[in-house]
């Protein structure tokens, strides 16, 4: 059996959570206190230049290698093991009805045989892993299992990334599948514990804004769109005659000129709350829902002043921010006025350090 290191495993701690985007690289350690209440150990951000990582793939890996080891020697952990993620386009998933009673052996013998079927590339290719996920709702006595594969190299470059600062990769697992364990948290914190109710999540990258649609950990629907927070870097530069590399150093610092709110920003994020009102749109339409119960906001640019009342206002559905630090216990180590201006960066690299706690 060919491990991908593993997506689905459970690890001891302690454990790092380190999300590469083509943004940034975050990077997350949570423990529980004598309460068992979860505690935010450490967390640090390290931007990456444009181009450095292309659609999921690592262009510059010495580079963006030397991003990790900085962000590791800023956060100040000693924590050796590191969970990792590759980005959905990169992983084919597909959830197949087995035997119950089979032995893990036997499984994944059977695994293998079916994986052939799905996976357009010869299994010498491809990192593969499989989750017993449970009885099959619809087959009496067998049971569904999730298989998981992507291509070597992918896994490869993660690892080899985490290698050159040091760490030791255990556990590799898919961002929507983190940023949905790191969401799933918020989602329980809703009116009924968030039971049967309907959340639309999206995360805001510099490129792309992915949009989840979950209820009760069902994922109904997902999809990916052009859009970012690098759009509004590209105005600034438009706007005001700035390099790229300056424009985007100045909107993290808001050192920006005294029309900026109003001349760029304001339309700015009119735009984005009228992008997540079509996806949503688009999501009622190719489905039988017509409504959700809240959106949820993701990604660095979800912190942009304004954007949250403006979806509210384009969807007409409740909207927020979604902190995955929320209800934790902040340790001596974290910079809190800072992680509190960032913190919806980190769903995906939260979600990877909460794997520590899967039992």
């Amino acid at each position: 059996m060919i491990s991908l290191g593993s997506l689905f495993n459970r690890q001891e701690p302690p454990l790092l959570g380190l999300d590469i985007s083509s943004s940034s690289v975050k990077l997350v350690e949570l423990s529980r206190d004598k309460a068992g209440q979860l505690v935010l150990d450490r967390c640090a951000i390290e931007p990456l230049e444009r181009g450095w990582i292309t659609d999921g793939n690592v262009e510059k890996f010495d580079e963006v290698a030397e991003a990790v080891r900085r962000v590791v020697k800023k956060s100040g952990t000693r924590t050796k093991h590191v969970a990792m993620a590759l980005p959905a386009s990169a992983v084919i998933t597909k959830k197949i009805i087995l035997p119950g009673g089979l032995s893990e052996s036997e499984l994944e013998i059977q695994v293998e045989s079916e994986a052939n079927q799905y996976i357009p590339f010869s299994l010498d290719e491809v990192s593969l892993d499989f989750c017993v996920v449970g009885p099959s709702a619809t087959s009496s006595g067998d049971v569904e299992v999730l298989i998981a594969a992507s291509r070597k190299e992918k896994v490869q470059d993660r690892q080899g990334l985490a290698e050159a600062a040091g760490l030791k990769p255990v556990v590799v697992d898919v961002e929507s599948y983190a940023s949905r364990l790191a969401t799933a948290r918020l989602i329980e914190s809703l009116p009924n514990k968030g039971v049967d109710t309907m959340v639309a999540l999206f995360e805001v990258g510099a490129l792309t804004t992915s949009m989840q649609v979950i209820r009760n950990d069902e994922v109904l629907y997902e999809r990916d769109q052009a859009f970012g927070g690098a759009q509004l870097t590209q105005l600034i530069v438009r706007q005001y005659g700035f390099s790229p590399e300056e424009a985007e150093n100045k909107k993290r610092s808001g050192d920006l000129p005294d029309d900026y709110e109003s001349g760029v920003l304001k339309p700015f994020v009119e735009s984005m709350a009228q992008e997540i009102g079509r996806a949503l749109q688009f999501f009622f339409t190719s489905t039988p829902h017509n409504k959700v119960d809240y959106v949820m906001l993701a990604g660095g640019s979800s912190a942009l002043p304004g954007l949250t009342e403006s979806v509210t206002q384009q969807t007409s559905f409740a909207s927020m921010r979604a902190d995955p630090f929320d209800g934790m216990t902040i340790g001596n180590n974290v910079r809190e006025k800072k992680m509190r201006r960032e913190a919806a960066s980190y769903l995906t690299s939260c979600g990877l350090a909460l794997r520590r706690f899967l039992r």
